[in-house]
């Protein structure tokens, strides 16, 4: 991939973040005239220090819980 490619690619993830590889390839077809596959996009975002990664799910603490939570704190306070 050229270093303009690269570039546009960059521009591309920075612009909007949760893009698929497939439609960051279709995207940078048309702009640059390249033909790269998801792979390459996805080796290319690598190189650059883009990772893919979901955060983590937490349970939504209830009034009741947190409720509990504090009479815990509170009473090993000291």
């Amino acid at each position: 991939m050229t270093e303009r490619g690269q570039r546009i690619l960059k521009h591309t993830v920075r612009k909007s973040h949760q893009l698929s590889a497939e439609s960051i390839a279709k995207n940078l077809q048309t702009p640059c005239g390249l033909h790269i596959s998801t792979t390459t996009v996805h080796r290319e975002l690598h190189g650059m220090g883009f990772h893919g990664r979901a955060a983590v799910s937490k349970p939504y603490i209830t009034k009741c819980n947190a409720k509990r939570q504090m009479q815990w704190c509170k009473a090993r306070r000291h």
